[in-house]
């Protein structure tokens, strides 16, 4: 720590970053509990598009699969869209998701499969459909970076735009962010409440 000229011991910016960070999300009613809110940060992993997580699903990409076994597992599944070059996608993987009363909010409560916009892998949609990446996002009319999408726990044989109950668009503010994954994760959605009313609500 420093000391001013007055004597007063301040915090390093790191630390008092992530404690203006821990005040938004304590206001916004979504800290964790002490033992899970430790200031240590996650490590986004680097890869040749951008950044990723490594506890981000690795899978055949049949999302139906994907939904099944999170659904088993007592997990939400989500699929994020991002593109090489994103500046907000970085800030989500290197901020947002870096951040320990996030990072440990979302992990053991959500399976997150991370597509390509621009990508060629072939992906099963929920209706069977076999889609590239690109083709997958234009049919899900997916346009901005990072885009993520939020599925019931079971899914009938329909495209993901039409059985999604929550989507980001874009990256939120980091209250508003993990706002987005416990109102999924409380199935606020259930009664047919979307999330800025919900959040609205939240104060």
């Amino acid at each position: 720590m420093t000391t001013s000229s007055a004597g007063a011991m301040q915090r390093p910016p790191e630390e008092m970053r992530m404690l203006l960070t821990r005040r938004h999300l304590v206001a916004a009613g979504l800290a964790l509990p002490a033992a899970l809110s430790s200031a240590a940060r996650a490590a986004p992993v680097r890869t040749d598009h951008g950044f990723t997580q490594d506890w981000f699903l690795d899978s055949f990409l049949n999302l139906q699969e994907d939904l099944a076994e999170a659904t088993a597992a007592g997990q939400r599944f989500a699929v994020v869209f991002e593109q090489r070059g994103c500046p907000y996608c970085v800030e989500m993987h290197t901020d947002h998701l870096a951040q320990s009363e996030i990072e440990g909010f979302i992990r053991p409560r959500f399976r997150i499969l991370q597509l390509d916009l621009h990508g060629a892998r072939p992906v099963t949609d929920f209706d069977g459909e076999v889609l590239e990446e690109r083709a997958l996002a234009r049919r899900w009319r997916v346009t901005f970076t990072p885009t993520m999408l939020f599925f019931p726990e079971q899914a009938p044989q329909r495209p993901g735009r039409e059985i999604e109950v929550a989507r980001m668009h874009g990256l939120m503010r980091k209250p508003e962010f993990l706002g987005l994954f416990t109102y999924v994760a409380d199935h606020a959605y259930a009664d047919g409440t979307q999330f800025r009313a919900w959040w609205q609500r939240r104060g």
